[in-house]
């Protein structure tokens, strides 16, 4: 987080300096100071880091202690977080994945758009507005903040779960809509109508020609690109290539009258393949966390306590009956579309409040004369109190919801526990690393978090006891200092890196064993100082590999060599993504493509 901070508390700098005519230090230092002071403090309280940045925001803002007064360019500077945060999901949608989401992002998405707009421009219409710009104020609350969103599904771990994944897509669907809205605006404007056929035809060849060209350049040039650059660069070279073609594609995007956080999703689904994935996402990953900050603490800023205060009865009237209407309207379309009561519920009060797109709609609205400026300072603020509002909703939700508990009923904690071996994780990996140890003799310890895992683990006749081995205190009463060896197995990627940098730094002499899920999660597991890591599929697949040759029928010594020197190069290749990142190995990779070097 301190990384977040400093970076972040530059640019805000910089911005907020610009209108001064130079630099000022001070102003660096104090946004440093509010962001170390308030996130860590909010995030104790476990009222969540969001919440933090925008107290931090307020503090120092126009409206609190008056360091900045320029929140909206900061703001501006920091949507490329929201940007870089979507070329991150893209990375991880295969075009397969997508495709398969296709009906939730086309079907839940449009259904929960097309309703809540309609729904939601009644609040202006009963409030006595014109509808022009009752439309307008309920369609901008109707987008939701994809950054606030986005960073909750991520601290609360929910990103790749299903229910996750559905709110990912509403909120690409989302994203997508705010092109025809920015139409629609220029069609309600006085005069608007006047549009020709010709003009629309123009504009809606350019946002496909835009597509067209980001398609083309993803699944010809992006590939030839980095290995060019991963041969004769260096990692900074490739950190600089990977900012240049997310920046990039949503520049391409905008120019073609589309979305830069879309154009940087399509980037990211077209690299989603690419041996270079990994790779990107390191790179990205540091950006990405910072200007996300620098968003949330330039929303504190720009929330101005002179519009609420002149305006609080209409601010709080809108606030309510948007959020409320909102809510239940996300609630209705989930429950239609067979979402259990728990997951609706969590939905509703996730997205229930309007996004920063919202900003985009107001101010063109209010450029054409739909709305008056003061309309859209009242708007903004409505928005901007939504967001406020939304961190707290969820920890009200979180206690009051409370997750369905687990019957722990012939469960045994772990206590005080001695064996020469300390198993961590007892699934399809630990079951079978069990088997030579105890036909040896060796006495075992298991420990497993989930407790239908134990029951069915006491069925087979073995002995798991309950525990998280990624708290210190757990690894203590399993007896994980006096073992001869741990192997942590456990099902969790996060969990295992975890147990391996507790083990290190508590237990430094203890052998640590750990399983690693892919080549990049090996790389963390060596920096954090495993002894020994496999790859969960490395020997079944050189297994296959083998047995394929001797099926084909080459000779069985030959076969062995082979394999030996395939091994060899491995080893070499991960020696050199330990030092340089995760693409400088890549050619040390035979293809079938032929120009391998040899063996």
């Amino acid at each position: 987080m301190a990384g977040e901070v400093t970076a972040a508390a530059g640019a805000a700098g910089e911005a907020a300096a610009h209108g001064s005519g130079g630099m000022d230090v001070l102003s660096v230092v104090i946004l440093l100071a509010a962001a170390v002071i308030a996130v860590p403090l909010f995030r104790r309280l476990g009222l969540g880091s969001v919440l933090g940045y925008l107290a931090a925001g307020l503090v120092v803002g126009p409206f609190g202690f008056g360091f900045f007064n320029d929140p909206e360019t900061i703001i501006h500077v920091a949507e490329l977080g929201v940007v870089l945060f979507l070329f991150v999901i893209g990375l991880e949608m295969q075009p397969s994945r997508l495709w398969a989401m296709r009906g939730e992002i086309f079907g839940l998405g449009f259904t929960q758009v097309l309703v809540a707009m309609t729904v939601l421009t009644s609040v202006g219409l009963t409030l006595g507005f014109p509808f022009s710009a009752s439309l307008i104020s309920g369609t901008g609350f109707v987008l939701t903040s994809t950054a606030i969103v986005m960073q909750m599904l991520d601290e609360r771990k929910e990103m790749a779960l299903p229910r996750g994944r559905r709110m990912v897509s509403i909120l690409l669907f989302e994203d997508l809509a705010i092109v025809p809205l920015l139409a629609l605006v220029a069609f309600l404007a006085p005069g608007g109508g006047e549009v020709t056929l010709a003009e629309r035809l123009t504009s809606t060849a350019i946002g496909i020609g835009a597509i067209a060209a980001l398609i083309f350049a993803g699944l010809y040039l992006l590939n030839p690109f980095f290995q060019l650059l991963a041969r004769f660069g260096g990692r900074e070279v490739m950190t600089a290539a990977a900012l240049l073609v997310v920046l990039g594609a949503a520049e391409l995007m905008q120019a073609g009258g589309l979305s830069m956080a879309m154009g940087a999703f399509l980037a990211g689904v077209l690299l989603s393949e690419s041996s270079f994935r990994h790779q990107l996402e390191a790179d990205v990953e540091p950006f990405r966390g910072l200007l996300l900050g620098l968003f949330f603490l330039g929303v504190g800023m720009a929330l101005n306590l002179d519009v609420i205060a002149n305006n609080v009865g209409l601010i709080t009237i809108c606030v309510i009956a948007y959020m409320a209407l909102k809510m239940l309207v996300i609630y209705c379309v989930a429950r239609l579309w067979k979402a259990p009561p728990r997951e609706a519920i969590e939905r509703a009060v996730l997205m229930a409040q309007g996004g920063e797109f919202a900003f985009v709609l107001y101010s063109a609205a209010a450029g054409v004369g739909i709305i008056t400026a003061e309309d859209r300072a009242v708007l903004t603020a409505i928005i901007i109190v939504s967001m406020v509002l939304t961190p707290l909703m969820i920890i009200i939700h979180d206690r009051l919801v409370k997750e369905d508990i687990v019957s722990m009923d012939g469960i045994e904690e772990a206590h005080d526990l001695h064996a020469n071996a300390l198993i961590i994780g007892f699934g399809r990996m630990g079951q079978v690393v069990s088997q030579p140890l105890i036909a040896r003799g060796h006495s075992i310890s298991i420990i497993e978090k989930d407790p239908e895992m134990i029951r069915d683990a006491d069925e087979f006749g073995f002995k798991v006891w309950y525990g998280d081995g990624a708290r210190l205190d757990i690894l203590h009463a399993a007896g994980a200092g006096e073992a001869g060896v741990v192997l942590a197995v456990a099902d969790d990627k996060d969990a295992v890196t975890r147990i391996v940098e507790l083990m290190k730094a508590e237990f430094p002499m203890v052998p640590v064993l750990a399983r690693s899920f892919d080549r990049q999660h090996a790389l963390e597991l060596t920096e954090a100082g495993a002894d020994y890591l496999i790859r969960e599929t490395f020997e079944s697949a050189f297994a296959m590999g083998r047995e394929a040759l001797l099926r084909l029928g080459d000779d069985p010594e030959e076969v062995d060599t082979v394999m030996t020197q395939l091994r060899a190069r491995d080893v070499e290749r991960f020696e050199l993504e330990c030092v340089s990142g995760l693409s400088a190995g890549a050619t040390l990779l035979l293809s079938n493509r032929g120009d391998n070097p040899p063996l």
